[in-house]
């Protein structure tokens, strides 16, 4: 007889012989040993539990109040407990799930996102209303960003609300843990999550929950902790026609070269809510990474990097009034202060053996984020809501080579919009709820410390934004639209690093102008919700990655560019045919650069023409629910820096099957609900580039337990 290792290794395939055959017995046999479960109360759960699954796919206008802007700013939102990639997913893998969003690998081996032809620095990440994208690189890596903690992230596309603060130009990524006027709905007291892949990689994590009542509110404590442990990612097959030096792939055979990554992370939250509206919440969260940068293996001098030691704590504080009764209508008020505190080391190696260290720099990073936002009702159609928001980033450079250096710069918005109810006024009657809204925000920036370089003056800009929305069809159809104009200033990264010697500074980079227009609907039908949305957008002194010829050879420089036009069409539709649930996503656009002082119109990088993808799951036999997931992306162009110029990624495709299954113990208060899973992605194997020499995982066996 021949005997199954237990162990998983590096090259641990037979392993998931063993986990698949668990798996088989937890999700078929151990229902039929339990006595406390009932067969049709379970099937019952189990398909509420997998519509339940589906809700991240599903589509919504948020409501005009707070922070969303009239006009119908397109939403999508995730519950964390819904999805079904990992049962502790870090943002990168959360972010991968949803549609209409493109997420990437960079050649620093940092996952970022892209919407509508924006990219990464265009686009807010908040976690609790601290913006996780102000900050030395005004980007954040989203592979990194653990999700141990959050109950839901909102996606809010194209054009948002100019209160949400500086260089906010194209999208927002909101992740919800402790804040919020809405009452919190009781999490489980108690939550273990665990995960192990066939290439050794094991996901652990666990969260506890208590509610204490006072006089007057409730109290909601919060806690957990994860931990990841990823040996590597595999390679796809051989015959997918990977291009490149084979040893920059991989020194073993199975897994790719330096991609191992070791993340813990924990928090605590407490959140009080008052009978009469009023709520306070604290959210403090931290990781620790180690972590190793994948080579691209289409350059002859890729980075040989390693993250020895990645640390970050974010801790946001908030307050707020609820709605109130004033003397001159309703209103309410809501500040916030953050404060995001991390430090990494990069190793840079001279080979790919990675034992020879030639160069080190260290990054000590503080950031501290100010906000206030409040709103009043001006008589009884009109509402005014203003916002401040104020970040001081500083930042500590130290490289073996060339000693310390400190950077600092401040950026701050003030912004405010009114908005107006229409549908009462004599002579609208026949309209729906109609909300006109328009907002304006005066943004500001300056760089007091520079490393030693001349500092930058003082910069400011202007945004605005004119929304429209009408419910109609018997309040089943909602048009939306909106014009909007904001500005992003460059970041300390862009402006002075030169990322250990593969980039040039240019510490003359003008701020970047986003004005843009889209127009859409929303419908909910009674077989499928759909929602469509046209857009145009234009980036003026957009900055861009070009080449440069040196004498230490070609480098890559930011630089701006007159202007990359972006029109596209946006559709996402989700419903249910017969016992089949879906949703589907698709994005059609043509983005083109502009050369300065020419009409040479190029691609820019990483805007393929078609994207989109098709999600479907249907109960089967044994109370068990399969589903499936169809990804594509279209061609890409993306600068190859050494013969300086464009190469094209041709149009990728990636199948992911998962077999899931729900079951709960009766008598049991805690961890009495299951949550298995078997799954595959990349089922065909396929090479799947982010970007130019970085494929993506090949097929993946994993298997999951969450107790809750």
């Amino acid at each position: 007889m021949r005997t199954i290792p237990l162990s998983i290794t590096r090259r641990g395939r037979p392993a998931i012989l063993f986990f698949l055959g668990v798996t088989v017995v937890i999700l078929g046999m151990w229902p039929l040993a339990t006595k406390a479960q009932v067969r049709d109360s379970v099937r019952s759960d189990t398909l509420q539990s997998f519509a339940d699954s589906f809700r991240l796919a599903e589509i919504r206008v948020l409501a005009p109040r707070t922070l969303t802007a009239t006009g119908g700013v397109g939403a999508v939102e995730i519950r964390l407990d819904s999805l079904g990639s990992v049962p502790i997913p870090t943002l990168e893998e959360a972010l991968r799930e949803m549609p209409l969003v493109l997420v990437r690998e960079n050649s620093r081996g940092e996952a970022q996102p892209s919407l509508r032809g924006a990219t990464d620095r265009q686009i807010a990440v908040l976690v609790d209303g601290v913006p996780l994208t102000l900050g030395w690189d005004h980007r954040t890596d989203l592979s990194i960003i653990p999700l141990t903690a959050a109950r839901s992230i909102h996606l809010l596309r194209g054009l948002s609300s100019v209160l949400y603060g500086p260089n906010v130009l194209a999208g927002v990524v909101s992740i919800d843990v402790a804040r919020g006027v809405e009452r919190l709905n009781m999490p489980p007291p108690a939550t273990f999550s665990s995960a192990l892949d066939n290439y050794g990689g094991v996901i652990l994590g666990g969260t506890i929950a208590h509610p204490i009542e006072s006089g007057g509110g409730q109290w909601l404590l919060q806690g957990g902790a994860g931990f990841r442990d990823r040996p590597g990612v595999s390679i796809p097959s051989g015959d997918s026609g990977i291009a490149g030096d084979p040893a920059l792939l991989s020194s073993e055979g199975d897994l790719r070269l330096n991609s191992d990554v070791r993340h813990a992370d924990a928090f605590v939250s407490a959140r009080y809510q008052g009978d009469e509206g009023a709520w306070m919440a604290l959210t403090s969260s931290g990781f620790d990474v180690d972590r190793g940068v994948a080579p691209e293996i289409h350059e002859s001098e890729p980075r040989f990097w390693r993250y020895p030691d990645q640390t970050r704590v974010i801790t946001a504080v908030s307050a707020g009034t609820g709605r109130k009764e004033t003397a001159w209508g309703m209103g309410d008020l809501e500040a916030s202060v953050g404060f995001d505190v991390g430090s990494f080391r990069i190793e840079q190696f001279d080979s790919l053996d990675y034992e020879s260290v030639i160069e080190e720099e260290e990054g000590d990073d503080r950031t501290l984020t100010l906000r206030v936002l409040g709103g009043h009702s001006v008589g009884e159609r009109v509402d005014v809501r203003a916002a401040l928001t104020y970040g001081d980033i500083s930042h500590t450079e130290r490289l073996t080579s060339s000693g310390e250096r400190d950077f600092r710069q401040r950026l701050w918005s003030l912004g405010s919009e009114v908005e107006w109810r229409l549908d009462d006024l004599p002579g609208w009657e026949s309209l729906g709820a109609t909300r006109l809204s328009v907002g304006v925000s005066l943004d500001g920036a300056d760089t007091p410390e520079s490393g030693g370089n001349p500092p930058l003056g003082r910069l400011g800009d202007w945004g605005a934004r004119l929304g429209l929305s009408s419910l109609t069809g018997g309040g089943r159809l909602l048009l939306h639209g909106g014009i909007s104009r904001r500005a992003r200033f460059p970041s300390l990264r862009e402006l002075y690093s030169e990322a250990l010697g593969r980039f040039l500074a240019n510490p003359d980079l003008e701020p970047e102008v986003l004005t843009g227009v889209e127009l859409g609907l929303t419908w909910d039908l009674p077989a499928v919700d759909l929602q469509v949305v046209g857009f145009h957008q234009n980036l003026s002194d957009g900055i861009v990655r070009v080449s440069m010829d040196t004498p230490e050879g070609p480098k890559r420089q930011r630089a701006n560019r007159d202007g990359i036009r972006t029109t596209g069409l946006e559709v996402v539709a989700s419903g249910a045919w017969g016992r089949m649930q879906y949703t589907g996503d698709l994005t059609l656009q043509q983005a083109w650069q502009i050369e300065d002082g020419s009409d040479v119109r190029v691609r820019p990088e990483y805007e393929p023409v078609a994207v989109g993808g098709l999600d479907m799951a249907i109960p089967v036999p044994w109370d068990l629910s399969l589903s499936g997931g169809y990804r594509f992306v279209g061609k890409q162009s993306c600068l190859n820096a050494e013969p300086g110029s464009m190469d094209t990624l041709s149009q990728t495709h990636r199948f992911d099957l998962e077999l899931r299954r729900f079951f709960s113990f009766e008598g049991r208060s805690t961890l009495a609900n299951v949550d298995a899973l078997v799954g595959v992605t990349n089922l065909t194997d396929n090479a799947i580039f982010d970007q130019c020499g970085l494929p993506q995982p090949g097929r993946t066996f994993r298997v999951q337990l969450r107790l809750f």
